[in-house]
């Protein structure tokens, strides 16, 4: 059973150093570590090496979610391949084991991991973390559309692993977004009669302090690749799953006597929800300018 994994990472810090230690203690080896190196200008380069590393360097400008992780796993031959981002760590040495045991189902297009917060994030950083990647695992398929909504093709390319063979089948990610690549594949996979695993004793560690600004920013990207896509999010709300997350928030910040804290939660969950719809209306603008 061959691992490979794939990494985009664009302006690397220590936790880098860290995740690429952290994948070579794992107790199921991967067979190479393939890093796609988004230089911030022309005399930047990777500086990780190794017998297990193997670089492809790009220009910001041919950056993209999608195209770019689809050209990482082109490098690849592996059965599976590990899709991570260059700021989550692993837990400990048992992530690729964990995530292989989610493909025992034959069904499994896709095991994601739990993401757990870092020591300095915040009270309402680490609800979200609790609330999205829960200490249960969960198998989704087509049928939990009707009841989960969104959430039954979420899945995170933080941390997730890949069946090569149904990847390849279903075409890969989409090649040109902004966001959601994983999502687009997630709901593809399902659709095509596969099934998505999360795996909550496969853990990494990644979590953000955004600010409010940051909040609203990324929640516009967020709009627009999901108007871009209908056939993917036309059929779910993600505003009744925004509902559902204030409220078990509110429940959170009580059992953790931080009461005080869901009035700037609010203010939060206030910037991300303008963005969001700022992002639906700039892309509807902008399409019928095309028209």
């Amino acid at each position: 059973m061959t691992i490979d994994a794939v990494i985009p990472v664009y302006r690397p810090d220590d936790k880098f150093e860290r995740l690429l230690k952290g994948l070579r203690e794992q107790s199921v080896k991967l067979n190479k570590i393939i890093i796609m190196y988004t230089r911030d200008s022309e005399t930047d380069h990777c500086r990780a090496d190794g017998p297990d590393i193997e670089v492809h360097e790009l220009s910001k400008n041919e950056f993209d979610h999608g195209g770019t992780r689809n050209k990482g796993v082109g490098f690849s031959e592996a059965e599976h391949v590990l899709l991570m981002t260059c700021d989550a760590v692993p837990a400990d040495r048992y992530l690729t084991e964990r995530l292989l045991e989610g493909f025992a189902d034959k069904k499994t297009a896709v095991c994601y991991a739990r993401q757990l917060p870092a020591e300095d994030a915040s009270l309402s950083e680490r609800f979200s973390r609790e609330f999205n990647y829960p200490g249960t695992d969960r198998l989704k398929s087509a049928e939990d559309i009707k009841t989960m909504g969104i959430k039954a093709f979420f899945c995170s390319n933080v941390c997730a692993m890949y069946r090569r063979d149904i990847f390849n089948e279903l075409g890969g990610f989409v090649d040109r977004t902004v966001f959601n690549e994983d999502m687009i594949f997630a709901r593809k996979a399902l659709d095509a009669g596969y099934c998505i695993q999360y795996k909550s004793d496969a853990r990494v560690i990644h979590s953000h302090n955004f600010t409010n600004l940051q909040q609203f920013k990324r929640n516009m990207l967020i709009a627009g690749s999901q108007m871009e896509h209908p056939e993917v999010f036309g059929d779910v709300s993600s505003e009744s799953e925004g509902v559902r997350y204030v409220k078990n928030a509110y429940a959170y910040f009580r059992k953790n006597r931080q009461s005080l804290m869901i009035l700037p939660f609010v203010v939060t969950c206030g910037f991300r929800f303008a963005g969001y719809r700022v992002g639906k209306y700039k892309y509807r603008r902008s399409a019928r300018s095309y028209k």
